[in-house]
């Protein structure tokens, strides 16, 4: 059965701009003119790209393909994210750069492609620019943002002697291919990053908020207690005050005291519930900001706090309850009180990781009779200088929380700050494995480092923070005990 004319005309309306895309590709490949050694190349690269996944096969197919059909040294230089310095990545001597080293000079980013006294060198755009109008003057390139402007780095051949004018169109056509390919896998990869983080967000809430949040429902049941308590106690009252005058003045008394006790009990608990809101907003403002969304990954607010007073106090004040009802006491360091070192800090995101290890703490603490010979549960926390950290020169804060109990087994230290790692024996303790992982995810987006230590009577969980420049006082020491 023949299509209507007016369908067809319908159909071919609707495929005119890419047909008239085909007929201009193939006026070029016309003009090209390249030999089939080139179309085999373009073939080879096409075809691994879909035979590979990884960004880094991706990089080794770029400069391996070139070596492999043309015998020149190519060499890959990407920008890093934000529009960062050109960084070598790949290269046909080495393969694969786990760790990307600077760009040499005179390698630089340019909008056009260039020489050198050794190479030719093109830039790597996402879209080419539409023409000389849209590349940005002088020879600094614009890196940065999205767009057809935006150059993702450079592709070095050499030598320059063996490279024909023929061979340099040919290769500024393959780096818009290298471009096109590098563009859609980073926005897969990216696609892939933001689910990920997702998929931790939703672990960081549920371990962070939605479990705490818990304890609003044991403050809820207190106070309905205490409410009928207080409408049993008023019932009482009025029945000794009713129409029976010789009612017992000392049995009022008593009510009137009950009714005190009552009063002071469900002021404190409006206290715990003001407590355990702002903790829950903090909390819930930290995890939930717009630009974790937007970037794939949490972000940083950070600002100078004095860490005892803004984050470890308000912390412990909150699990104060929970380590009382589990028989664990809190030794306070001396060398933090009156604390005047700042240290620059998410707030919220350090106080879940503070929050994380007392509840750790009010957890797992065990019972261990000291070197005095007396029975001991205990947590400490503290803080020491440490030097040349992150490097030389500079100096960290290590902040520790100790608890008493039987050391953690070499293999439990290996796994302690992955996803879901629990140790031995804590089947009958609620827990997730998440809060460690979390803990490590955030202290690495500050700068710093987590660890564990095994101490005389129990085990140390640590951190160190680079102390931020011109904050230092003259002298700070002292870990946790």
């Amino acid at each position: 059965m023949k299509d209507r004319p007016d369908l067809r005309q319908e159909r071919f309306s609707d495929l005119e701009p890419i047909c008239q895309r085909i007929r201009e590709k193939l006026a070029s490949y016309d003009q090209y003119n390249f030999s089939r050694r080139y179309n085999d190349f373009l073939k080879a690269f096409f075809d691994l790209c879909q035979e590979y996944d990884s960004l880094d096969d991706f990089y080794r197919i770029c400069v391996a393909v070139p070596l492999e059909m043309t015998g020149l040294v190519c060499a890959l230089y990407l920008h890093g994210e934000g529009g960062k310095p050109l960084r070598l990545v790949c290269d046909s001597d080495r393969g694969f750069l786990r760790r990307p080293e600077s760009a040499p000079h005179p390698v630089r980013s340019h909008h056009e492609a260039y020489e050198n006294e050794t190479s030719y060198l093109v830039p790597i755009y996402s879209k080419p620019p539409l023409g000389p109008a849209a590349a940005p003057p002088g020879d600094e390139v614009w890196a940065g943002g999205d767009g057809p402007g935006r150059v993702f780095g450079i592709l070095e051949m050499r030598p320059l002697g063996d490279l024909s004018e023929i061979d340099k169109f040919f290769f500024v056509k393959y780096a818009n291919r290298i471009g096109y390919n590098l563009h859609n896998r980073l926005i897969a990869q990216q696609n892939v990053d933001h689910l990920k983080f997702i998929n931790n967000l939703v672990m960081d809430i549920e371990h962070n908020v939605i479990v705490p949040n818990m304890y609003f429902k044991h403050i809820f049941n207190q106070l309905k207690k205490k409410i009928d308590e207080l409408g049993r106690l008023k019932a009482e009252m009025q029945r000794l005050i009713g129409p029976d005058p010789d009612h017992d003045a000392a049995e009022i008394d008593a009510c009137f005291r009950q009714c005190d006790e009552i009063q002071t009990d469900m002021r404190s608990y409006h206290q715990e519930l003001v407590k355990h809101h702002a903790n829950v907003t903090l909390f819930l403002e930290s995890l939930f900001r717009r630009e974790h969304f937007e970037r794939g990954h949490l972000v940083l607010r950070p600002k100078r706090c004095f860490v005892e007073r803004e984050v470890v106090l308000p912390q412990l004040e909150h699990y104060a309850s929970r380590l009382r009802a589990a028989n664990v006491t809190v030794d306070r360091p001396q060398n933090m009180q009156e604390e005047e070192l700042q240290i620059l800090v998410d707030v919220g995101l350090l106080a879940q990781v503070y929050a994380n290890l007392f509840s750790n703490a009010a957890k797992y603490a065990a019972e261990i009779t000291s070197h005095h010979g007396i029975p001991r549960k205990a947590m400490a926390y503290g803080r020491e200088l440490v030097d040349d950290y992150p490097e030389k020169d500079r100096q960290g804060v290590k902040f520790n929380v100790f608890t008493t109990g039987p050391h953690l087994s070499e293999e439990e230290r290996k796994k302690l700050f992955q996803e879901g790692m629990r140790g031995h024996g804590c089947k009958d303790i609620p827990g997730s494995g998440h809060g460690l992982a979390f803990i490590k995810h955030v202290i690495e987006l500050h700068g710093g480092s987590v660890g564990y230590e095994a101490t005389p009577e129990g085990n140390n969980f640590y951190f160190i923070l680079p102390v931020p420049p011109l904050s230092l006082p003259p002298a700070l020491s002292g870990p946790a005990s």
